[in-house]
């Protein structure tokens, strides 16, 4: 996805040929089945059935519920998004489990699926799915208006704390947000503001290597510097920032500053994948140069707040 919007950036014309309608599709195609293969691995991680998971979600993703009406209006197909399949395969789940340790194991195989999609299928439809599309639309319309009335200080404040959420890795528990925000919104506020972290820390990381006499450190940063520029952040910071500590504070200060301008500038990004400088190619046409230059701007103030704060270098 990001290469092909590379390329229609520079010849909208390409989107029209065959290659490029090729492209287009490879590229989007995981989010037309997103909610199958959330489906799928919920159900693995809830302690259901796989493919009864992936049966809950193409259910509430068929494009036959617009033919069924409720209160005399038809059915939203896929409603909800990530969040409402989750809800939906967390509950069949539940259910699948409860009927199999009643039912013979001689009739197992056909009496389990059956009754499990039957039963999840209808409390999905009629409860489970409004209430995913109540959190969903409840979460877009949130991040939307905290980052418009809140600007620059919101961002501040995403773009510093994220770091010790990826130290945990809890920042992995925001994936169905990102996913949700873009097939709701169709872009995501969230991500170029959160990948500042990432940003920060290659800065940080940067001022260490200026600073330390330590061989073995210095060849540490060198070896997670390339992977930090792409977007993946845990080799400096186990490696390097939270070692030393006031450097994954530096960390903190660029990824806050960073974070605040792309809030201000209402920065966003059309796809989900990696943070850095990748992810320019999947921000929003007219805001690629903003998001540089808050990258830039993270780097900047990592590296001078790392630097300021100073650390205490490592001995051979």
């Amino acid at each position: 996805m990001g290469i092909n919007n590379i390329i229609v950036k520079f010849n909208p014309e390409f989107a029209k040929t065959t290659i490029g309608g090729i492209f287009g599709v490879i590229g989007g195609a995981v989010f037309s089945g997103i909610n199958l293969f959330v489906g799928v691995n919920a159900a693995k991680e809830f302690g259901g059935s796989p493919m009864l998971g992936g049966t809950m979600a193409a259910i509430i993703s068929s494009a036959s519920l617009a033919n069924v009406t409720m209160n005399g209006k038809p059915l939203v197909p896929g409603r909800g998004g990530i969040i409402a399949v989750l809800l939906v395969v967390a509950f069949s789940s539940w259910v699948e489990r409860k009927i199999r340790k009643y039912i013979p194991e001689v009739l197992d195989l056909f009496i389990t699926p059956l009754l499990t999609v039957l039963i999840s299928g209808i409390v999905a439809i009629f409860a489970l799915q409004p209430l995913g599309a109540l959190i969903s639309d409840s979460i877009g319309a949130a991040v939307k208006v905290v980052i418009k009335d809140g600007g620059a200080i919101t961002g501040f404040i995403l773009g510093g704390t994220f770091l010790p959420l990826v130290m945990t890795g809890l920042h992995q528990g925001l994936t169905p947000i990102h996913a949700d925000l873009l097939k709701t919104t169709g872009e995501n506020l969230l991500l170029p503001i959160l990948a500042m972290a990432g940003a920060g820390q290659v800065g940080a990381a940067l001022a260490v290597y200026v600073k330390t006499k330590n061989a073995r450190l210095k060849k540490t940063i060198l070896s997670g510097l390339p992977v930090g520029i792409l977007g993946v952040g845990e080799p400096l910071i186990y490696g390097v920032t939270l070692p030393l500590g006031k450097p994954f504070l530096g960390a903190c200060i660029g990824g806050a500053f960073g974070g605040a301008f792309n809030a201000f500038m209402k920065v966003a990004s059309l796809s989900m994948g990696l943070s850095g400088l990748p992810l320019a190619a999947l921000i929003k046409p007219g805001s690629v140069g903003y998001y540089l230059m808050g990258v830039l701007i993270a780097y900047i103030t990592g590296f001078a707040a790392t630097y300021i704060i100073g650390f205490e270098d490592l001995e051979e």
